[in-house]
């Protein structure tokens, strides 16, 4: 190990040990909480579930007001991520080696706080969903706190003379806001795992561009059908993506997968054309969800390209445990037959099942098919796929009576 590892890794150390005795020193001179001990670690973040009296609406006022002067964010976060990696060296090894991902990821989220910090409760509910998510990429509260002098840096180098107190001062509250309530998210998931490690049991290749994929984890899994996970391969560290489980829960721990390549690199590459039986991966916690629990009405499934998986799940659940007399329309969109990568399957599950209609569509728009086959107004609608496809399906569903609430979909799925 040379010199300037040897010294980066004994700051980190350092870093974190502080953090871990300041954290102690707060226990034990703090009176105990009915939230429990890492309240205290919310609380100093300045986060929503410490943070009641947060006046979002006012610093978003403030933000736009002066949101011109930082733009392009993507420019700013590249300074943000400069400026850190270079005060403190040893959090780089936690980002992936390419940083394009994370940063547009990053600019999302910070578009989103911008949009939505006027509903600061609505907001904080999914950021504590971020914070639980987190917890698989070794982020502590510590790690916050570099982040956010290194976004104060940004910002007085984008705005540069026309800088303020009070710009800084709204964007550092945000971002408090928003880490109180993360950190909250992820100290309320301490007995679910942050990952779960993966072996790779079946790699099918449906298409030159497409893989069906079956792993098997050490430890139950504990998703419902309609939702999504991460997945991390190891070529490719730091790395996640988000796939939906393709069936329903089964017993083994086994789950299926379908990943269409998007590009000559990345994590759907590696998994369609790198991956095969033995191989190991890491699967963050499942997330999202189509199918409500507590809704019994009829079902339109909609899916398009690997939205499949989603959609699959779900039938396959309700062939095992349906409400009484509940009906399920499948539609899956192609551009031709041989388009239709799982079709045998899904006719197999059809087999001497009354229930369940499936309607393959391979010419003209989905939207339009789905649209002109019947009244879905007493239906709950939900769709995955492209993403312009769940807007068209969308917009044709809403035009057609179906309120709002009864059309379903994650737009962590749309691909």
């Amino acid at each position: 190990m040379d010199t300037t590892t040897s010294g980066t890794t004994a700051e980190y150390d350092r870093l974190i040990a502080r953090h871990h005795a300041m954290r102690l020193r707060r226990q034990l001179l703090t009176p105990a909480s009915p939230f429990g001990p890492d309240q205290a670690d919310a609380d100093e973040c300045g986060g929503a579930d410490g943070y009641d009296g947060y006046d979002g609406a006012a610093d978003q006022r403030l933000i736009r007001r002066d949101l011109g002067l930082l733009d392009p964010l993507s420019d700013l976060i590249d300074h943000l991520y400069a400026v850190m990696f270079r005060r403190r060296p040893y959090l780089r090894p936690l980002f992936p080696a390419s940083m394009e991902f994370q940063q547009a990821h990053l600019e999302r989220i910070l578009r989103h706080l911008v949009d939505h910090l006027h509903h600061s409760a609505e907001l904080a509910s999914t950021l504590r969903q971020l914070g639980r998510d987190h917890r698989k990429l070794g982020v502590r509260p510590v790690h916050y706190e570099a982040f956010e002098e290194a976004l104060c840096a940004a910002i007085r180098h984008r705005a540069a003379a026309r800088w303020s107190e009070e710009m800084e001062a709204a964007w550092v509250r945000m971002l408090r806001f928003a880490v109180g309530a993360m950190t909250a998210g992820a100290d309320s998931a301490l007995t679910e795992p942050p990952y779960w490690h993966a072996v790779v049991t079946g790699h099918e290749r449906r298409r030159p561009d497409l893989a069906v994929l079956r792993v098997r984890t050490g430890e139950p899994y504990p998703y419902r059908a309609g939702q999504y996970g991460t997945v991390e391969h190891p070529a490719l560290p730091h790395t996640w993506r988000q796939y939906s489980m393709g069936c329903a829960p089964r017993t083994g721990n086994e789950l299926e997968f379908h990943v269409r390549r998007t590009g000559p690199d990345g994590v759907s590459a590696a998994l369609v054309d790198r991956t095969g039986v033995g191989d190991r991966l890491r699967l963050g916690p499942p997330r999202g969800g189509l199918l409500p629990e507590d809704d019994t009405r009829d079902l339109l499934l909609v899916a398009g390209g690997t939205g499949l998986a989603p959609m699959k799940a779900i039938v396959e659940q309700q062939a095992a445990r349906r409400p009484r007399g509940r009906r399920v329309h499948l539609f899956v969109g192609a551009r031709d037959r041989s388009d239709l990568y799982d079709w045998s399957a899904l006719a197999e599950l059809g087999l001497h099942k009354p229930w369940l209609a499936l309607t393959p569509v391979t010419a003209g728009r989905l939207a339009d098919a789905v649209a002109g086959a019947g009244d879905w107004r007493d239906h709950l609608a939900c769709v995955s796929g492209p993403t312009g496809m769940v807007a068209s399906v969308r917009s044709e569903l809403l035009a057609a009576g179906l309120p709002l609430a009864q059309v379903r979909y994650d737009q962590a799925l749309s691909r």
